[in-house]
């Protein structure tokens, strides 16, 4: 890994920010049975973690799919799904819940909102909250022998083939459900499979669609995947699904904007979509990429941080938005705020920067911030509660060009700092986080009034001997506040520097699966493993070898300089030895060639899976 200079005593937080596509050897917390209800695994800096559910413990060999909401009452429901295996539908799934009544503090037993015996299964659950009425409702999709590609077009809603658009509601504040099926109201017959985008969904609280309660959707249309709203505008007693926007779309999320608009948040790779719907999301604009919100093709949430303040206030225009925060793999799970409807993201900070993957926000009675998320290679869907102050940032966005330029040259970036906020900002500094090699200094920033800016112009030096595309940071401090651009710098090379050969290999978890045996030892490890060329020569003929099995087809004929490939082959069958080492450590080493002969070498320790107690199944 490169270290960074001109760090300037930043916060831990900050530091893993800074680096988003470099994948950092993280320690794994201990495979073992959910923490006590009521017992905070993790609380620092008004952060606090708790496990919801653990694979193996509570009658289910995995869970997956969270799902997250505030009730009238205040009641705080996480919904998931409860799996005999990774496999999504069809398979024989439940979807089940657990509530809290004192804000995420402790959690009632696991109940089951939804089951059947086999092979029906009932997964990818969303809640949403009816705030006229009280009802909750949980989406679903059900199967008995299709899943979303393989299901056939029609609305029937008795035919074992097509998967079926279902969901439950509660009139107790989810103490007990009762299931509906909705198939031949809401589906078009020339469609194929269909499933709620998990997570929640959303109630219009301002502009003509006030009281409209929104639930996202995925349509598989003649081989293409599509978004699409179902609405309903009396209190869900009957839903109409708006006109689906695609192809090319996957699970997405909506937020109500102050002005009465609906923002549509997409999961994409290397950038999440946005689209905006004028009409509470019956139609919506072309969808396009968002610079600033890096994705692997991961399902995120978004939501407003003040759903109830007046177009007036500027906290209306705050959201938050949460997303694993890597261009290829599903890891580093960071939350982030934008203070003008998501036109800029200048707030950020990483939560997990590990494995982690699906993940749903959601507001507390006490104005705290909920997420549940899944992470540690699936092997937890762990709820996490924040205050506000806890991203410890500000809203003011940076905006500069990302630099295309020669190695080892000196250049100048010309930024501009904006004041969002209504108060003049003090004076501060701004900060080019670089990589090894390279120098930046750190430059005063004036203060800010309110709604004006700052220009600034920050000198730099490239190395010399380090070509391709590079990850840059720009970091602005106020007051101890910070806000972030993130750049990607294109280096040509300089044809006078020498010829200076570097290979780099991170490795992280991506999940486990059971191989025959009842937990572990036994399970199966797969982990993502990412090559690259960190020099400024061509490398060729390059290997992955290590303690993970099945790599031997890990491998690339030529790597051109700032160039990478992944690596999803490594794995490994957990073994009795490990168990009584304590742990299982991959140990990876990349090997290749210049065109000169010269051989070299990159190593890495990955994510580890420890063991510090047995796992008692139940």
């Amino acid at each position: 890994m490169h270290s960074l200079r001109h760090r300037h005593h930043l916060p831990v937080w900050l530091a893993t920010l800074l680096a988003p596509v470099t994948l950092a050897i993280v320690s794994v917390p201990a495979l073992a049975a959910p923490t006590p209800i009521g017992h905070v695994t993790h609380a620092t800096n008004g952060l606090a973690k708790q496990n919801l559910a653990t694979r193996y413990v509570g009658g289910y060999p995995q869970y997956r799919i969270p799902a997250l909401a505030v009730t009238t009452k205040g009641t705080l429901i996480a919904a998931y799904d409860a799996r005999p295996s990774m496999a999504d539908l069809p398979s024989h799934i439940a979807v089940v819940m657990r509530r809290s009544t004192d804000g995420g503090k402790s959690w009632g037993p696991q109940k089951v909102i939804r089951a059947a015996p086999a092979p029906d299964g009932f997964g990818d659950p969303s809640l949403l909250v009816d705030r006229r009425t009280g009802r909750v409702f949980v989406f679903y999709a059900a199967s008995v022998n299709a899943g979303f590609a393989s299901s056939k077009t029609g609305n029937n809603p008795n035919d074992p083939d097509i998967q079926q658009v279902d969901y439950s509601y509660s009139d107790d504040d989810g103490l007990t459900w009762h299931a509906r099926r909705i198939t031949r109201k809401v589906k078009n017959p020339a469609w194929g499979g269909l499933f709620a985008a998990s997570g929640e969904g959303i109630q219009l609280r301002q502009g003509p669609y006030k009281g409209r309660l929104i639930q996202q959707y995925v349509i598989r249309i003649k081989g293409g995947n599509y978004a699409a709203s179902l609405y309903s505008d009396n209190d869900g007693k009957t839903w109409t699904m708006g006109q689906p926007v695609g192809p090319g779309m996957d699970e997405n999320k909506v937020v109500g904007l102050a002005n009465g608009d609906v923002l549509l948040d997409v999961r994409a790779a290397p950038r999440r979509l946005f689209a905006i719907s004028h009409n509470g999301g019956q139609t919506w604009s072309k969808p396009h990429p968002v610079p600033a919100l890096v994705d692997p093709g991961d399902n995120g949430a978004i939501i407003r941080y003040a759903p109830n303040a007046p177009a007036s206030n500027p906290q209306s225009r705050r959201l938050i938005e949460s997303n694993t925060a890597d261009p290829d793999i599903r890891r580093n799970l960071t939350v982030r705020m934008s203070c003008d409807d998501g036109k800029t993201w200048p707030i950020a900070r990483v939560i997990e920067p590990g494995s982690s993957a699906y993940s749903t926000l959601t507001l507390l009675p006490d104005g705290r911030i909920g997420l549940f998320y899944e992470r540690d290679g699936y092997r937890h869907l762990t709820f996490a509660s924040f205050s506000p102050s806890w991203l410890d940032g500000v809203c003011a966005p940076i905006k500069a060009a990302s630099p295309a330029i020669m190695a080892g040259s000196h250049h100048v970036l010309h930024v501009r700092v904006s004041n969002q906020t209504p108060h003049t900002l003090a004076a501060g500094t701004l900060t080019l986080q670089v990589p090894f090699g390279w120098t930046a200094q750190a430059v005063s920033v004036p203060a800010i009034t309110k709604g004006h800016h700052a220009n600034i112009d920050l000198p730099y030096t490239a190395s010399a001997n380090r070509i391709g595309t590079l990850p840059l940071t720009l970091l602005y401090t106020t007051a101890g506040k910070h806000s972030v651009l993130a750049l990607t710098a294109s280096i040509k090379r300089n044809p006078t520097a020498p010829t200076m050969p570097s290979l780099s290999v991170r490795t992280v978890l991506d999940h486990l699966t059971a191989a025959g045996a009842t937990g572990l030892p036994g399970d199966v490890a797969h982990y993502w493993t990412r090559v690259t060329n960190t020099g400024n020569a061509m490398l060729i003929g390059i290997t992955l070898r290590g303690n993970l099995q099945d790599l031997s087809r890990c491998r690339r004929a030529t790597l051109a300089p700032g160039a990478s490939f992944l690596c999803w082959r490594g794995q490994h069958q957990l073994t009795a030895d490990d168990r009584a080492d304590g742990r299982y450590m991959p140990r990876l080493t990349a090997t290749a060639t210049t065109i000169r002969g010269r051989q070299l070498t990159a190593s890495i320790m990955g994510q580890a899976i420890t063991f510090t107690r047995p796992v008692h199944l139940r």
